[in-house]
């Protein structure tokens, strides 16, 4: 089932990015990747992972002969399901934090996510049940509330909480009709000149600078796959709220971290010399909280033109969609997904945060190609993506009526997926690379640095 939906997959990316036809030619047969689920989670897996690849290879010796590239399946599997593999000095750190999961509600089910603790906060307080309380005090206190109306209360207190609902086959339709990426010239500025490597084994991204201002999944991803290819890419976080420690080492490996607070004049000054000269900056906040702030990306390249701009949004980027937050279990929600993949009883989930994965890939093979452009023709470009958008691609690719019943996850435990990395920090376990092109680029870089303690400045 992967290996059509998959090339198609390729193919939208390839034409909505403008790419060179011919460059399909490298594809060959693309792998199955295990990930089992009624819907065709290894379609989305192997086609993202396909093309950040191509984009990538392209940027190296001419790129990949005809039939050339070469994924692997299982190694894709275990990247889109890391959390099962990574451990630190030894454990597996708890991923499931008590306040995210489905609940039942007076009329429906609701899903909600409390990893972060001030998340976790805002839902006691619109439940009215204390810290103390345990899944059985919460479930009771949900039991009594009538979905949109939780829901509703809950984002009002900037809390993450959605009503789970069953697909909506025009609303896809309408987002079907829209880009996967959405592309954007944002004004002219004279080209930024890169050369073209000949040397298959250089890194194709060596000499990029990439701003990180993104969390959780899907922009990590983006930008982990960019340190991959050789860009310098450095994380920049407010100091509140804090990271999860386990999660920015999860993604973290060969990128910096460091921590400015723009409201003050010092480190609002320290941002923009970085700004300055950065090539790329993947931005992964509410839009709407960023244009609070002036660094929306019209912003951005207004300070400086010939920036390269990645935007991640969980929804979208008008109206109320640019003040919502939200992750890849709520956006399986919200959409559908979490029906398809239930039970008639209780809602379910995919075997993997494939939404986020695969748009975090598929927005890397973007700014491999506005990099690209931006070193050709000039000029200040945005890749815009919203995991919602990407949820209906997924629903509109095969699916199955039933899982086998053998399908496991099991497989990617296996150490042939894994690395074993020391660093600062301790020991840590991580999965390979789902990219391959070639040594050096079959493992990560560097291993991760712990939240915020880089200094806040360029490599080199």
């Amino acid at each position: 089932m992967a290996t059509g939906s998959a090339e198609r997959l390729v193919r939208r990316v390839w034409a909505e990015l403008s790419r060179a036809p011919s460059e399909l030619d490298a594809l060959g047969t693309l792998p199955e990747a295990p990930l089992p689920a009624r819907l065709d989670v290894s379609g989305l897996a192997v086609g993202a992972v396909a093309a950040a690849s191509l984009a990538a290879a392209s940027k190296v010796g001419g790129g990949l002969g005809a039939g050339r590239l070469r994924l692997d399946g299982d190694r894709i599997a275990a990247a889109f399901t890391e959390d099962r593999v990574f451990r630190w000095n030894g454990e597996r750190p708890d991923v499931r934090a008590p306040l995210s999961g489905f609940w039942c509600a007076a009329d429906g089910w609701v899903r909600t996510h409390g990893n972060y603790p001030h998340h976790a906060r805002a839902l006691r307080r619109v439940l009215g049940v204390p810290e103390s309380a345990g899944s059985d005090e919460v479930a009771a206190a949900i039991r009594d509330r009538r979905a949109e109306e939780l829901s509703a209360a809950v984002t009002a207190a900037e809390g993450l909480c959605v009503v789970v609902r069953a697909e909506d086959p025009p609303v896809d339709a309408e987002l079907l009709e829209r880009p996967l990426i959405e592309v954007t010239s944002l004004g002219a500025a004279s080209a930024r000149r890169r050369p073209r490597s000949t040397d298959a084994a250089a890194a194709p991204l060596a000499g990029v600078r990439v701003l990180d201002l993104t969390r959780v999944i899907a922009g990590p991803v983006a930008t982990r796959t960019l340190a991959l290819l050789g860009a310098d890419v450095l994380r920049v976080d407010p100091p509140e709220p804090a990271e999860l420690g386990w999660q920015h080492v999860l993604m973290g490996a060969g990128k910096r971290s460091t921590i400015l607070d723009v409201r003050r004049a010092s480190d609002a000054a320290t941002f923009n010399m970085l700004l300055g000269s950065a090539d790329v900056v993947v931005l992964g906040y509410r839009p709407a909280s960023l244009a609070r702030h002036r660094l929306d990306p019209w912003s951005l390249v207004a300070w400086h033109p010939g920036l390269v701009i990645a935007q991640l949004s969980a929804w979208g980027f008008d109206g109320d969609e640019a003040e919502r937050a939200g992750f890849d279990s709520l956006v399986q929600a919200a959409s559908g997904i979490a029906f398809v993949e239930g039970e008639p009883d209780r809602p379910g989930a995919l075997p993997a945060q494939a939404l986020d994965h695969g748009t975090g890939y598929l927005l890397a093979a973007a700014v491999i190609t506005l990099l690209e452009r931006q070193s050709s023709e000039g000029g200040s470009w945005l890749a815009r993506m919203t995991p919602r958008r990407t949820a209906s691609e997924l629903l509109a690719m095969p699916r199955t009526a039933e899982l086998e019943p053998a399908a496991a996850l099991s497989g990617h435990e296996h150490p042939a997926q894994a690395a074993e990395v020391s660093g600062a920090i301790g020991e840590l376990r991580l999965v390979r690379p789902a990219i391959v092109l070639q040594s050096p680029l079959e493992e990560w870089p560097a291993a991760p640095h712990r939240w915020g303690s880089d200094r806040p400045e360029w490599r080199g």
